[in-house]
């Protein structure tokens, strides 16, 4: 073998420029993963840029909701504001006199009540009496749950959401935006039930796909990997499961389970309607992913990765869920995106029908029902329809959007096409 110094020597100085600009050029060429190039060309695609952008700010907007400046979607004013149509005009929280509210003012009602809560903290832990301090106990509590302003105003504030109205108060007082909605037929403010309502339509689409990602990725890997009699055992029952009419099941469920008594014994578990309404709904749309993932499994189940894996020694649950599974999550990213919608609207259908988010909570689906009964030939209060009809298909427009521009991002096939 030729020693590369000599050979180095030999050259002349244009072949050594050439191969050192070959050396130039190969240190600038930096290889790309699949994700960075869906990544890039979905940079390209307009409309799907748009929408992601959009569903990003609507989901940072609803979990912001309890700390910015918007009217009670609870507070009921019959008297002045039923029935508004959308206006500009100012609004003060707290200024409704039924409230009786220090001042007539929110953020006056709650640093009153912090007073006395720091009060009755104070005699509480002066007080030696056990069934005094078991008193002043009760007190604080109630003071801090029920009889708090914040639960008049809004319903069942989780901690953070707590915090955040909180902060709210402390950096908006009393202040409100108008209603740029207008006002339902209880004169309930339409723009913040639009945003609470956001909160548990998102949250009910979001969870609801994760239950159904769980139970369906792993029945498909699974059945797709062992294949054989196991395949067609498991993909018969997805047969018939496909074959049970599930709105029918789903209105049975959520009818036998609001049932006093059987709501009663759930709550003590600390399981309410609307967890039972997640779990329901996501258990109902697992059938189609599994297909999807069984699909693809059955592709890549004889590559010579998962070879090299039972090589080593891999269990078959080590196989599926840490070799197949992430080999098909592109797949399962873009159907996600169009899952999603179909859970929106069919809880939106649901609590159209009643049976559904039930009062005092909201969803942009128990918005559209009211404000469907709301409208009659006598009067025609459309901003009812119009506001939640249109951010429920906005939202929905928005994720097919962004579901198409991630199937083609992440399609191989497409790569030159882009």
């Amino acid at each position: 073998m030729a020693d590369p110094e000599i050979a180095t020597e030999q050259m002349t100085d244009q072949q050594r420029e050439h191969y050192r600009q070959l050396l130039a050029d190969a240190q600038r060429i930096q290889g790309v993963s699949l994700w960075q190039d869906a990544w890039r060309r979905l940079r390209r695609r307009r409309a799907s840029m748009l929408s992601l952008y959009f569903l990003i700010a609507l989901a940072v907007l609803a979990f912001l909701t309890p700390a910015l400046p918007l009217q009670s979607p609870l507070d009921k004013d019959l008297d002045n504001r039923r029935g508004m149509a959308p206006n500009l005009q100012s609004y003060r929280m707290g200024q409704r006199q039924d409230l009786q509210f220090t001042d007539n003012s929110l953020a006056a009602e709650v640093a009153r009540v912090n007073e006395s809560i720091a009060t009755l903290q104070a005699e509480r832990d002066s007080a030696t009496d056990p069934e005094q301090r078991e008193a002043l106990t009760a007190k604080l509590e109630q003071l801090n749950t029920t009889a708090h302003p914040f639960s008049q105003m809004w319903n069942q504030l989780d901690p953070l959401a707590w915090q955040l109205t909180r902060l709210r108060v402390a950096i908006f007082g009393d202040w409100a935006v108008p209603s740029i909605c207008g006002t339902d037929d209880l004169g309930r403010d339409m723009l913040a039930r639009l945003f609470w309502g956001a909160r548990v339509s998102l949250v009910v689409g979001v969870v609801a796909t994760i239950v159904s990602l769980v139970i369906g990725v792993s029945y498909g890997a699974t059945s797709g990997y062992f294949g054989g009699r196991v395949d067609s055992i498991m993909m018969r029952i997805v047969d018939v499961l496909y074959s049970v009419p599930f709105i029918f099941v789903v209105i049975f469920l959520m009818t036998f389970l609001s049932e006093e008594s059987i709501a009663a014994s759930l709550q003590s578990f600390g399981i309410d309607q609307i967890t039972i309404f997640y779990i329901v709904i996501g258990a109902i749309y697992w059938l189609t992913m599994s297909r999807v993932v069984r699909g693809q499994v059955l592709s890549l189940k004889h590559e010579q990765f998962v070879d090299a894996a039972r090589t080593v020694g891999a269990s078959q649950q080590r196989i599926i869920f840490r070799h197949l599974v992430p080999n098909v999550l592109g797949i399962v990213i873009v159907y996600l995106t169009l899952t999603i919608p179909a859970v929106m609207l069919f809880e939106a259908f649901l609590s159209f029908l009643g049976l559904g988010v039930s009062p005092p909570d909201v969803s942009w689906g128990l918005l559209v029902n009211d404000g469907v009964q709301a409208i009659t030939p006598l009067k025609s209060r459309w901003w009812l329809v119009v506001f939640p009809g249109s951010a429920l298909a906005g939202t929905l427009f928005a994720l097919n959007f962004l579901g198409d521009g991630l199937r083609d991002a992440l399609d191989p096939r497409m790569k030159n096409q882009s």
